[in-house]
Parts: C-alpha cells; structure tokens; sequence
C-alpha cells in the first residue's frame, strides 16, 4: 500500500480545497487487489481529470481492512473501490461503507462488465464504471463525483 494522505492534516481542514482559482483539489482512495488496475485507474484519472478537478492524492489500498481503516479516518473526497477485487470485492465494500460511515463520500465502484450496473445500485455506489476500463469514463466519473462531494463538503 502506498500513501500521499496524511490523516492527521485532515483532522484539522477538509479533505478537499477550492482554490480562487476554482479548481477542486481532492483526496482518492483507491482500493484493487491487482497492482496493474490500480496502476490504470491512476493513470486513466490522471493529475486533472477535469479543468476544475485536480487530484492531489492517491491512497492506495490492496486488501478491504486498510479500506475501512483509512474510510474510517477519513480525509478523503471520492473512493474508487474495484468490484472484481478478491477476497472483499469493492460491490459489498462499497454497501458496507454507505451504510457505516456517515456522510461518507462518494464511491465510484469498477464492475466486471456493463451488465452489473444493477449491483452497482445495490451496492449504494455514486457512479459505476464497467470493464475493460475507459479512461474518458473514469476521468468523467471521478470529476462528476469531485463536483457533487465540493457542494456538500
């Protein structure tokens, strides 16, 4: 697991920053098993998703547990959880966070294929984006949930 997320710094301030200049400087949590989707979402994401989004930090996680305990400390603006991860997919994991943190952000959940947009309903996910992973898709899914979690933070 590697960590840019400091979660004694958002104690103390949001997790997000707007700046003067408009843009929103967010905090991702971003959970897979396999390295190399990790490495893609990061990639596809990007610095700027968006000309009003910036990412400013990627906390990666490998396994459910470092999930629930950097969710549970909180700092972060969207989770980007992989619905194909083993053992604890990121579906279940999504519901389960909805349901035990409160106000928790916004969860973009990566599904198997374009046929389980239904449990992505289910598992109370924001946005789902299926694979094979569209960069475009991700960018967009990630910024649109950046935009939603600035107007209620």
């Amino acid at each position: 697991m590697t960590s840019a997320h400091d979660p004694a710094a958002s104690a103390t301030s949001p997790a997000s920053e707007h700046s003067r200049d408009g843009v929103r400087r967010v905090s991702v949590l971003l959970y897979s098993d396999d390295f190399t989707t990790r490495d893609a979402v990061r990639a596809a994401v990007g610095r700027r998703p968006a000309r009003d989004v910036e990412v400013v930090s990627w906390h990666e996680c490998a396994t459910a547990p470092a999930v629930i305990e950097a969710a549970d400390a909180g700092g972060f603006d969207v989770l980007v959880l992989d619905g194909e991860a083993a053992p604890t997919g990121g579906l279940g994991l999504a519901r389960q966070l909805k349901n035990e943190i409160f106000h928790c952000p916004p969860i973009l959940v990566l599904t198997g294929r374009p046929q389980d947009a239904w449990l992505a309903g289910w598992s109370l996910a924001d946005e789902a984006v299926p694979h094979p992973l569209d960069p475009a898709a991700l960018a967009d899914a990630v910024a649109r949930l950046a935009r939603g979690h600035a107007a209620v933070s």
